[in-house]
């Protein structure tokens, strides 16, 4: 549906430029904005596979697995049913951590595999588990310490001040992390 809505935006845009004279402003945009976009992917891909090594060192020191301990009760009470050292459970602590210094990319494959072992855990029913939705609302709601990527960004762009914004990204992902699972655990006793 996206694309399709996409798709006539971009045709509206090159009907109209073509009545209006303007087609050579559309045609220099779109060079221009497939340049920016490349470059802006060339840049945020330095950035996620710097913060990716990081990430990497840290499991291998062993900091992430300790940070999962230190995640332990309030894992357990997020995630009632996960078995005592399941898979799941390291998983989700992985993504949740990758989440809180601002690595989404970096956490898609271990929240992938979480969501794969509550799945296993949830007898692979059509229908998700409270565990399955108390997951999503965290990666939703994704409780960012250090917003790397929109710092990127920023920084990409020109911002003279690129991590002005750690302050009120921290504010608005803990109000939305708490208020997602507070609702979730809400709706379980429900």
């Amino acid at each position: 549906m996206l694309n399709l809505l996409w798709g006539a935006m971009i045709l509206i845009a090159i009907v109209t430029a073509s009545f209006q004279g303007t087609m050579a402003q559309v045609n220099i945009a779109f060079l221009d904005s497939a340049k920016e976009a490349i470059e802006l992917c060339i840049f945020m891909l330095g950035v996620v596979g710097m913060w990716s090594g990081f990430m990497k060192v840290a499991e291998s020191s062993g900091l992430v697995n300790m940070l999962s301990k230190k995640l332990g009760g309030i894992m357990k009470w997020m995630f009632p049913t996960i078995p005592k050292g399941h898979k799941a459970s390291a998983y989700i602590a992985t993504n949740i951590i990758a989440n809180m210094f601002g690595l989404g990319w970096a956490a898609t494959p271990s929240g992938l595999m979480a969501m794969k072992e509550l799945d296993k855990l949830n007898g692979y029913q059509k229908e998700a588990s409270d565990d399955m939705c108390m997951f999503l609302i965290l990666n939703i709601s994704s409780l960012q310490l250090i917003p790397i990527n929109m710092i990127g960004y920023r920084s990409q762009y020109g911002s003279p001040t690129p991590s002005i914004i750690i302050i009120p990204a921290l504010i608005a992902t803990m109000i939305s992390t708490v208020v997602g699972v507070l609702y979730a655990k809400w709706k379980r006793r429900t």
